[in-house]
């Protein structure tokens, strides 16, 4: 089934001139991007994406390093997208994720995995939902 997923290369993939590289891994994996665009969260911005996290332990910290630098936000269409997605970016603890995954390529701490993608269909709406509006997205 064709789905639609979000994608964001983190501050720390933005910084250390991973954009390309990933972009490369998602279309080798045959998703097709829709949407895309530079951005930079402010601190508020950051909390209202995270808002399902709030009150865990790392709520602060996660909001503040997605707001410590541009991010590069994307939507990716394609059969079983978000799984696919998923299973391209590797476990949230690098050290765990599988080789060839771009967190275990790329990762350098839990929060600095370079990577975040939705993990299910209504994530998917609501985040897409955050930073797109229906003209940016294609197809």
């Amino acid at each position: 089934m064709k789905q639609r997923t979000l994608a964001i290369v983190k501050p720390d993939g933005v910084s250390r001139n991973l954009v390309g590289t990933v972009l490369s891994r998602l279309e080798a994996e045959g998703l097709r991007i829709v949407a895309m665009k530079m951005i930079r969260m402010t601190k508020d911005q950051a909390k209202g994406f995270y808002k399902i996290h709030e009150g865990k332990p790392f709520f602060e910290s996660v909001t503040d390093f997605m707001s410590s630098g541009p991010c590069v936000v994307l939507v990716l269409e394609g059969e079983d997208a978000i799984q696919r997605y998923r299973t391209l970016m590797g476990a949230t603890d690098y050290t765990k994720a599988e080789e060839g995954t771009i967190r275990r390529a790329f990762a350098t701490d839990i929060e600095k995995n370079v990577v975040h993608g939705s993990d299910s269909k209504e994530t998917a709406r609501f985040e897409i939902g955050y930073f797109f509006n229906a003209l940016e997205v294609m197809g």
